[in-house]
């Protein structure tokens, strides 16, 4: 159960998080959320959220944020950039001979020797090494801590060793790590491997090693998506997540055998976006349960029980109708190797989704997102009252 604590000797003052899930290219929906944001702080503003938790794709805008913490809209208009002229080929190998490989890799050692192969990713994602190793410089983040401008970065990655959900976190030296049943936060600095992990999505990309250890998407077996923020001192909590409108009006009639990409798209929301809204739903009741009680009952032992306060934006329209508008836009040996699982039709979007890093999915996803954070400004606006302008 997710639980908010907090000591008496600790400070009262009240510290933001930022949370951003994962989802592959539906994290282009985030930065249209964060650029709505950074047009509500005043013009030469650092990061409004001393804490900032990111897991898979929303790792990579977490650690952009951190690396570039001195200059908010800075960093906010350097992922614009990056999101909407971000192509397929910049984050896998599209070549036909990639995928060759790739299918060979998986093919050849099962069928002549018996053998599993090493490498059991069917995409390349060195492109998105040499990205990223280009657009964020991690040497910035100690420096933002160092400065003030931010207390603590996290991004969580999944353990192929053990099965923990284990939450990196490079922060001030007074932050403690911790350990709970299947997961745990673990003090480190965050580099270039850190980010390839938490974005390893199982079967499409291929784990990384991290301290002597291979590692996968953070979003896998991630119990507690708040808990990182929480243990790392937050008392309130931003959550943008990419799930989409689940409303009765938005939900596909299924009449037939659902195809592969039907059911590797049912997976795939269950890792990314099943947990994170159950845990943030959990948060809530436990809000107000506490709500209920009375405060000097609260007090136990040394701890205060606290409230959480949390403002959560998800997607207004369904990402999955969007995205099969934009599914030939795909390269096409990427289509060509979709097409037997149904991925290439309307009702494989959501799978598909995931990997429709093209500038047309992408602008359309961060214009939605500037549209819904616009649409709750209002709520931004209080969340983010105590923004500091930076010398």
């Amino acid at each position: 159960m997710l639980r908010a604590l907090r000591r008496r000797d600790e400070p009262a003052a009240a510290k933001s998080a930022l949370i951003l899930s994962g989802g592959g290219a539906r994290a282009a929906y985030q930065v249209g959320v964060l650029s709505a944001i950074a047009e509500l702080v005043p013009r030469g503003s650092c990061n409004p959220f001393p804490i900032i938790c990111g897991t898979s794709a929303g790792a990579i805008n977490a650690a952009a944020l951190a690396a570039n913490a001195a200059s908010f809209r800075t960093a906010v208009r350097g992922l614009e950039r990056v999101w909407s002229n971000l192509t397929a080929d910049q984050v896998y190998r599209t070549d036909l001979w990639a995928f060759v490989r790739s299918v060979s890799r998986w093919l050849l050692p099962v069928y002549l020797t018996g053998d599993t192969p090493t490498n059991s990713a069917l995409l390349d994602s060195e492109p998105l090494r040499r990205l990223l190793s280009l657009v964020i410089n991690f040497e910035r983040i100690g420096a933002a801590i160092e400065r003030g401008h931010l207390d603590a970065l996290s991004i969580t990655a999944s353990s192929y060793s053990n099965g923990e959900s284990v939450a990196f976190f490079q922060g001030r030296e007074e932050l403690l790590e911790w350990q709970r049943a299947r997961r745990k936060g673990k003090r480190s600095t965050i580099s270039l491997p850190h980010l390839l992990a938490s974005s390893a999505i199982p079967i499409l990309f291929p784990a990384q090693k991290v301290e002597g250890h291979y590692y996968g998407d953070g979003a896998v077996r991630q119990l507690a998506p708040v808990s990182p923020a929480l243990h790392l001192g937050a008392s309130r909590v931003l959550v943008i997540g990419v799930s989409g409108d689940t409303s009765a009006e938005h939900q596909r009639q299924l009449d037939r055998y659902p195809s592969l990409a039907q059911v590797l798209g049912h997976v795939l929301n269950s890792v990314f976006v099943d947990t994170l809204e159950g845990d943030v739903e959990r948060l809530e009741r436990i809000n107000g349960t506490l709500a209920a009680i009375p405060e000097q009952a609260r007090q136990r032992e040394g701890v205060t029980l606290r409230e959480v306060e949390v403002l959560k934006i998800y997607p207004s329209e369904p990402i999955d109708e969007i995205a099969a508008q934009h599914i030939q836009s795909l390269p096409r040996t990427l289509r060509f190797l979709l097409r037997g699982s149904g991925g290439t039709s309307s009702p494989g979007a959501a799978a598909v989704s995931y990997l429709l890093f093209q500038p047309g999915f992408c602008r359309e996803l961060i214009q939605m997102g500037y549209r819904d954070a616009r649409a709750r400004q209002d709520e931004l606006h209080d969340f983010l009252a105590l923004a500091t302008v930076c010398d």
